[in-house]
């Protein structure tokens, strides 16, 4: 059976449905909410209500994106899940070094204790503690994806060493890979490297590279099998900008409709209506879904949101001893 890993267990990729493939559901108190306020995303009684409007207007899975040590609370977002009704995919791994104190054990841990380290979040339960403490107490919520991040310059050697980890756990459990680049900046430095590691890259998604305005090079990414994930359809239009994510679908969705994936990636909860901000998570169910039919793309919604999240997120069998 081709299966999902969420935090309230593993599901058939058919009862996935409608599918956003990046977000942030919960942020908690950490480092990078210290950075920037914004990002504090912890109030369960709000992101209930968020994410039960996005289950009433048909939703039904969401992808969350904030891995190990960074703002993670997984019995949050098993509450959440088990409250809204909303199947949440968890993640391991590691995000981007700004996220972390310069000391970090991120930077100490050898290449085989970060993967034993994100095999054990997907095989064995999410520490409660998310590895801030030296205890762990691992819960009954498994990661059911790994994260990984890259920034504007070119990728270095501790970001290797990471790349290699999550590529290792990526085969040990067959879990999926979903990645961080800046405005879609590295996505073809990261799809070279994966490839080079042996990765499945039909169960591997570059974030955000709509960001990049570029048809050509967002084409030369899909060419390599890769999946995207777009995100920022609500973030354009400032003093008459063009919206880019809708120029980058008009061009690519018909040559390349089977890998192409969208979220909002609203970390923010200025973005969320349940603390009084806009446009709120149901976006694109709403306003998204009228610009595609008025795009004249309607016929490949299924298609964003269904089949290629199932497809996507499902632990691939070659890889996996899970059963």
């Amino acid at each position: 059976m081709s299966f999902a890993r969420t935090v309230l267990g593993d599901i058939s990729t058919d009862e996935m449905g409608l599918t956003y493939s990046h977000e942030h559901i919960i942020i908690e108190e950490s480092y990078p909410t210290l950075e920037n306020e914004l990002l504090l995303l912890n109030d369960v009684d709000k992101i209930t209500e968020e994410l039960t409007r996005f289950y009433r207007l048909g939703g039904r899975t969401m992808v969350d994106t904030m891995p190990a040590n960074a703002g993670r609370n997984i019995q949050k977002l098993a509450e959440v899940s088990q409250r809204s009704g909303v199947q949440i995919i968890a993640p391991t791994g590691i995000h981007l070094e700004k996220y972390y104190l310069p000391n970090h054990w991120r930077y100490h841990y050898s290449e085989d204790q970060l993967t034993q380290l994100f095999v054990d979040d997907i095989t064995k339960g999410i520490d409660k503690h998310d590895y801030g403490g030296p205890i762990v107490e691992r819960s009954s919520h498994k990661a059911g994806m790994i994260k990984l991040a890259t920034g504007d310059e070119a990728i270095t050697s501790h970001q290797e060493k990471i790349f290699r980890a999550v590529v290792e756990a990526h085969k040990q459990t067959g879990a999926p890979i979903l990645t961080h680049t800046n405005y879609g900046r590295r996505a073809l430095d990261q799809v070279i490297l994966f490839d080079k590691l042996g990765a499945d890259l039909s169960h591997v998604v570059l974030s955000h590279v709509d960001r990049h305005k570029d048809i050509d090079y967002n084409r030369e990414v899909l060419q390599s099998g890769v999946r995207v994930e777009y995100d920022s359809a609500f973030r354009w239009g400032k003093k008459g900008e063009e919206n880019w994510t809708y120029k980058l679908l008009k061009h690519l969705l018909p040559e390349y409709s089977d890998q192409i994936t969208m979220g909002m990636d609203a970390a923010k909860h200025s973005y969320w209506k349940s603390y009084g901000g806009d446009p709120g998570l149901d976006f694109l169910l709403t306003t998204f879904r009228d610009d595609l039919e008025e795009m004249g793309l309607e016929e490949y919604y299924d298609k964003i949101f269904y089949d290629n999240p199932a497809r996507l997120y499902s632990f691939n069998s070659a890889y996996s001893p899970i059963t």
